[in-house]
Formats: structure tokens, C-alpha cells, sequence
């Protein structure tokens, strides 16, 4: 996030694996690769602050999953697209260097209805 502020070329592009891709939600829903991610973060989709709300991660050993809500101030070739946001990323360990990177990114919408949060939980087996 912090790269993406800095509109920094060189630390997107060691952070993002080659076969990254960022999946925004919209109808329908659009892909970006890894170099185009890289050129919009820093020429065209541009984030000015995030805040993170709730952070969820999960270490799988080689690959590991974070998830959070963000407030996201950000402008798309001017136009403001801020507001709130979930971004879930997958990140894997290379196996040479032995780094982090992230192969994935997922931006959404959270759902605002108090209703879904209360559903989700009444499913879980585990209460």
C-alpha cells in the first residue's frame, strides 16, 4: 500500500509476482494483470491514504492469505473512487530468493446490511 502511495515502479514490481492479477468486483467483473496493475498504481489509479479496518491472515506455509476492509482514498484518472473497500491478497514465498510476493488481489465492496454478518454466523458449526 505504502508503494502504491509512492507511485514506486521499482517496489510494486518486486512485491507483485509475474502472474499477479487483481480482480475488481463490478458487473462484470474486470482483471488486471501484473503490468498493468503496476502502470495504473502508478500513473492512473492512484491511492492517496488507506486505513485498514479489521485485519485477517492466515499463514498456509509457502502461501499465506490477508484479508481486511480498508478505507481507501484513491482517484481513477481524476475521478474520486474512494471509500470503503475489502481487499483479500495472496501472497506466495518464491522459491528461490525465498520473498514474499503476491500473486493475487481481490478489491470489493463490503456488504453494509447488519442482517448478512448476523446470517454467516448462525451457519458456523462451531458456536
Amino acid at each position: 500500500m505504502r508503494a502504491w502511495i509512492g507511485r514506486d515502479k521499482r517496489v510494486l514490481k518486486t512485491l507483485t509476482s509475474s502472474n499477479f492479477r487483481m480482480v475488481i468486483s463490478s458487473k462484470p467483473p474486470v482483471i488486471l494483470d501484473a503490468g498493468s496493475w503496476v502502470e495504473a498504481a502508478t500513473s492512473r489509479y492512484l491511492c492517496k491514504s488507506y486505513r485498514f479496518g479489521e485485519v485477517y491472515a492466515r499463514d498456509l506455509g509457502p502461501v499465506g492469505i490477508f484479508a481486511t476492509q480498508v478505507e481507501l482514498e484513491a482517484t481513477m484518472d481524476g475521478d474520486d473512487w474512494s471509500g470503503d473497500m475489502w481487499v483479500t491478497d495472496i501472497w506466495r514465498k518464491s522459491r528461490i530468493k525465498r520473498s514474499w510476493r503476491m500473486i493475487e488481489r481481490v478489491l470489493s465492496r463490503p456488504e453494509e446490511g447488519p442482517q448478512v454478518p448476523a446470517a454467516v454466523r448462525s451457519l458456523q458449526l462451531w458456536r
